[in-house]
């Protein structure tokens, strides 16, 4: 199987996982869970599509049931957020209050995290499949060689800081570490095969699109 079927399952169940935590504790009247399952569930979905439509390369390698195993294991860390949310277990047993203007900030960096991730990812799918030899220096990617990393990085901020606590930042920040990172310095060594790549490097950042 390949490995995005693995992730492709994973995202696309989220949404039933968080309404299966908000009848488990009964946490109906909680305004930032519902919230949460608006963000976080619609990412699931938004993925599932992009799979489908304009798929990354990337996960189209095969992987073993073992291994898929694995990536359905890392990627239910990220499912600790809605977890501490609805639970109240590091809060007393008392549900998080979230202040409305961190629910507003939080909304703002996944819409714009979404539109930098997805973008990104098109631009690149159909770049690539007009010209599969051409490095891609422009558009959104004029300033970061993987803004669509960065994207995601503001969507996932967004579901680890409507949690309150600093167990999803952690998660997020292991993932950018042990996953992200050393896919962007596999990403330079292939890019490097490109004459054009170390002008395109000295004047674009690795991550962070300033």
């Amino acid at each position: 199987m390949k490995q995005k079927y693995f992730i492709d399952f994973h995202k696309g169940i989220t949404f039933l996982y968080i309404l299966f935590l908000i009848n488990w504790y009964s946490a109906h009247s909680n305004t930032t869970i519902w919230i949460y399952l608006g963000l976080h569930g619609t990412y699931g979905i938004l993925w599932v599509l992009k799979s489908q439509i304009f798929p990354d390369k990337s996960w189209e390698a095969n992987s073993g049931l073992s291994y898929g195993l694995f990536i359905l294991i890392g990627l239910s860390l990220y499912w600790i957020a809605p977890w501490i949310i609805v639970s109240g277990y590091f809060n007393n047993g008392d549900m998080v209050v979230v202040p409305l203007w961190l629910i507003s900030l939080c909304i703002s960096l996944f819409g714009i995290g979404v539109f930098l991730h997805f973008s990104s990812d098109m631009q690149k799918y159909t770049a690539l499949k007009l010209n599969p030899e051409h490095l891609i220096m422009d558009g959104l990617f004029n300033k970061s060689r993987n803004m669509n990393y960065f994207g995601e990085f503001l969507i996932y901020l967004s579901f680890a800081l409507l949690s309150l606590h600093w167990i999803p930042m952690i998660i997020l920040l292991l993932f950018i570490l042990v996953i992200w990172v050393p896919n962007m310095f596999k990403k330079d060594k292939s890019l490097s095969r490109h004459k054009e790549f170390e002008d395109y490097k000295s004047k674009t950042k690795m991550f962070l699109p300033f």
